[in-house]
């Protein structure tokens, strides 16, 4: 559907202000899908970030500097979205071997399980792009990368 018929709006003020508001109406459209979906398992985008790093360094612990570095929502607070998943049991964390003053994180079994059944949803969640064939994508994905420079 058009964005214009969305947020029934009849015009903008130049193509680039169309852009802005699409591309934050296709967010908060896209994150809503996703965030139904991961509220079943009782996790937050946030964390299921976090998991999903984790699980990409497995079975390497990883610090939590790499955690921050990698982290899609650069505002969240990775020492508060830890303590939840330790909470969880989906993660653990250990002091750094090398250095004291670090910290080693490590997706848990049970993290990887959840995960892993996530996988299915997360795969038909993505499945609503497929109204761009691959050359479109990644096109999109092109001119994403253009626009942040």
């Amino acid at each position: 559907m058009k964005l214009e018929d969305e947020i029934k709006q009849k015009s903008f003020r130049n193509p680039q202000q169309k852009l802005v508001i699409n591309i934050i109406y296709t967010y908060n459209w896209l994150t809503s899908q996703m965030q139904a979906s991961f509220k079943r398992s009782g996790l937050t985008m946030q964390q299921y970030n976090v998991l999903r790093i984790l699980r990409g360094q497995y079975p390497n612990p990883s610090p939590l500097t790499l955690i921050r570095d990698r982290l899609l929502d650069r505002q969240s607070d990775v020492s508060r979205l830890l303590d939840r998943l330790v909470t969880k049991g989906w993660i653990t964390r250990e002091n750094c071997q090398e250095d004291r003053r670090k910290m080693d994180v490590l997706i848990s079994e049970s993290g990887l399980e959840l995960l892993s059944k996530l996988d299915q949803e997360v795969n038909d969640l993505e499945s609503v792009l497929s109204e761009l064939d691959d050359a479109e994508a990644t096109l999109l994905s092109d001119l994403l990368d253009k626009l942040r420079g």
